[in-house]
């Protein structure tokens, strides 16, 4: 690995890495002081937030979603510091800042039944990863990050609590089925724009066509398995999370692909409207755009009119 990685960022890593063990409170104040100068100065994150909070909410004026970036950005650099935490420190240390959980009758369901939980990029969806798997059989997809030479340290952080990984082609798709039909539990990344259209359709998010994924109606559909949205809303004054549990609507497992992408996407929106400000709005979840149009994050004029006062 040290042949690979730039000594730079292995520094780095370590360096951070080694943050993880400051209190709870003390990650989420540097992770804002982070978040501030991806604020104060010109990135792509800023830039990416802006564009999808301006498309979002056309309702808010400029200066509303100026604020509602600036917090947005500010969380970002809270998820990035909490991780080294929930990745390197002892499990029980870790599922003890959770302090809550609602709605734990939505993971009860008929005997042999497999069930599907959907966490979008909110609030600290990590955390769910390691807390789940103490008390249920749970196998999710994984997909290698960028840097190659970290897969093992990745794998090994989110599997250490007991849930099984398998990688994001047809072979881990047919151990999720495998597993959904042992009653087994799957998590899976709902608000990840597909690469490419082949088992996607375009759904409107916000509104805004984007395309969304068949998987999830697709196990659903073929396994019986319960559909279920969750959580992890990040408390103030870094006291811990609160994990929520929800009820997916049942058009999600429609025979209509447009149909189930539609509740799947409505979903999504509803939890993040719950809280806007924890979402990773920095993610291009509407770039690819139907009939050839151009993303709207290469051109202005593709905003509405508010995008261009801010």
């Amino acid at each position: 690995m040290c042949t690979i990685i730039p000594m730079p960022f292995r520094f780095a890593f370590k360096l951070w890495r080694l943050l993880g063990h400051l209190p709870l409170a003390w990650l989420h104040a540097l992770g804002r002081f982070i978040g501030r100068l991806h604020i104060w100065f010109p990135n792509r994150e800023r830039r990416i937030a802006g564009i999808n909070l301006r498309l979002c909410y056309p309702e808010l004026a400029g200066e509303d979603i100026t604020i509602l970036r600036d917090r947005a950005i500010e969380q970002m650099g809270c998820t990035l510091m909490e991780m080294a935490a929930i990745w390197f420190r002892p499990v029980s240390e870790v599922v003890g800042l959770v302090r809550k959980i609602s709605g734990e009758e939505q993971l009860e369901r008929a005997d042999g039944q497999g069930l599907i939980i959907l966490l979008p990029h909110l609030g600290c969806w990590e955390i769910i990863g390691l807390e789940l798997p103490r008390h249920e059989q749970v196998t999710s997809l994984y997909r290698p990050p960028r840097k190659r030479a970290y897969e093992a340290v990745v794998r090994r952080a989110r599997e250490r609590s007991g849930a099984e990984l398998v990688p994001t082609d047809h072979s881990g798709v047919k151990r999720i089925y495998q597993a959904l039909m042992n009653g087994g539990v799957t998590c899976i990344l709902p608000d990840q724009q597909p690469k490419s259209d082949k088992g996607a359709v375009f759904a409107p998010f916000f509104d805004i066509p984007a395309l969304t994924m068949l998987l999830v109606n697709r196990l659903a559909r073929k396994t019986g398995a319960k559909v279920v949205f969750a959580y992890a809303e990040r408390l103030a004054g870094g006291k811990g999370y609160h994990i929520h549990y929800l009820g997916a609507p049942k058009a999600i497992a429609d025979e209509d692909p447009l149909k189930a992408a539609t509740a799947l996407n409505r979903g999504v929106e509803s939890l993040v409207r719950l809280l806007p400000t924890q979402y990773q709005w920095s993610y291009k979840r509407l770039h690819a755009q139907p009939g050839g149009e151009a993303s709207p994050y290469r051109f202005k004029r593709n905003l509405p009119e508010n995008a261009r006062k801010s």
